[in-house]
């Protein structure tokens, strides 16, 4: 579950780190995102309309997103690129750790398993395709090494077949399908094992650590108490901002038209990565594919290897909905493809925006075909 989604921030003299170093664009952001998350509050207080709160809710769940990715980057920039890997794995996904609780406690799981397909989906194809179309765009062919991506198609392949394999079970009346429960939580746990035995490899900047060459576009180190602080205000925040999202996610489903499994896809995946994954494309832009490849995939398989078994296992302890890896066919069907050409695509360490293309428009027949259902 590493968080890779923005770059680190380089090491500066004390001297620049001290209080008040945020710059304009940094403080714009804090602000900004503490008032989508008061103004989504006192609509929910005031009993505003269902699809206002909805939409309000998901900008500040993006912004709040954005803000703990950076802040976490801020703390563990003092650490090393290993050290901030696996701190990225411990928060980077609070706001969609918070959605999915909470939509799980309302029993809306289907929704939490498109959420985490989405989430997926997102970043390997649609992220990963506008960065290979920026990129190829701009420099044309760009090229990359290859061992990183290739590990991570990898575990990616694992988590797919941790998907398959309980679905498979159930779908052709085995034994273990009877067993939906059981079968899960075994799956996830495994998972979790891969994932804390590759926690080392992190640590010793392996291909899951946060890339040491990428650039911080002039941002400032924060001081140490200002990045806990923000961390700590923009996790509370997306505590209460996901509860009053999951609370007018039903009824605006219902006014706007809207699919759960079409919303959790596209909608709670994009609100709660958007702005975290933004980095990964500018990168490509600025001819460093490297850095954007890590940044976007490693995105992908935090999903898949962390928040995906965590879930399973919160889910049978906190009430509500038991979420399984049983999940609709397509959906499965979804991630496998989506890891099969991302693999293809990477496998030769070069990348177009051909390619790039080519990963977009799965990613948009993939969503049209969860637009009814």
């Amino acid at each position: 579950m590493t968080e890779t989604s923005r770059p680190p921030v380089p090491t500066m003299a004390p001297e620049q780190g001290g209080a008040g170093s945020l710059s304009r664009k940094q403080w714009g952001m804090v602000l900004v995102a503490l008032a989508a998350a008061i103004v989504t509050g006192v609509l929910h207080y005031r009993g505003a309309s269902s699809v206002v709160v909805f939409v309000i809710a998901a900008v500040g769940l993006t912004l709040l997103a954005g803000l703990v990715g950076q802040a976490t980057d801020q703390v563990g920039s003092r650490l090393g690129p290993g050290a901030t890997g696996v701190l990225q794995s411990a928060l980077g996904n609070l706001p969609e750790l918070f959605v999915s609780i909470f939509a799980l406690r309302q029993g809306l799981v289907s929704v939490v398993q498109a959420a985490i397909v989405g989430s997926i989906l997102g970043n390997s194809l649609l992220v990963l395709g506008l960065a290979f179309v920026v990129g190829g765009l701009k420099h044309g062919t760009q090229r990359f090494a290859t061992e990183p991506p290739r590990m991570i198609a990898t575990l990616s392949l694992l988590a797919v077949a941790a998907l398959a394999v309980p679905t498979l079970a159930s779908g052709l009346h085995t034994p273990a399908g009877s067993h939906a429960d059981g079968l899960s939580v075994a799956c996830a746990i495994v998972l979790l094992v891969v994932f804390v035995a590759s926690i080392p490899v992190s640590l010793q900047g392996g291909p899951q650590a946060v890339p040491t060459e990428g650039e911080s576009g002039g941002e400032r180190l924060w001081p140490i108490w200002l990045a806990v602080a923000v961390l700590a205000i923009a996790a509370v925040g997306a505590a209460f901002v996901s509860d009053w999202f999951v609370e007018a996610l039903t009824p605006a489903m219902s006014s706007l038209h809207l699919s759960d499994r079409f919303t959790g896809l596209v909608v709670v995946a994009i609100a709660s990565n958007a702005v975290e994954n933004v980095v990964g494309v500018q990168m490509a832009a600025r001819n460093k594919p490297d850095f954007a490849i890590s940044v976007i995939l490693n995105s992908s398989l935090q999903v898949a290897l962390g928040l995906a078994p965590i879930l399973v296992l919160l889910s049978f302890v906190i009430g509500g909905a038991h979420l399984t890896l049983v999940m609709p066919g397509l959906l499965v069907a979804a991630v496998g493809l989506a890891a099969i050409l991302g693999a293809w695509v990477v496998y030769d360490g070069e990348s177009t925006w051909l390619e790039g293309l080519a990963l977009i428009g799965l990613y948009g027949i993939v969503a049209a075909s969860f637009w009814w259902g």
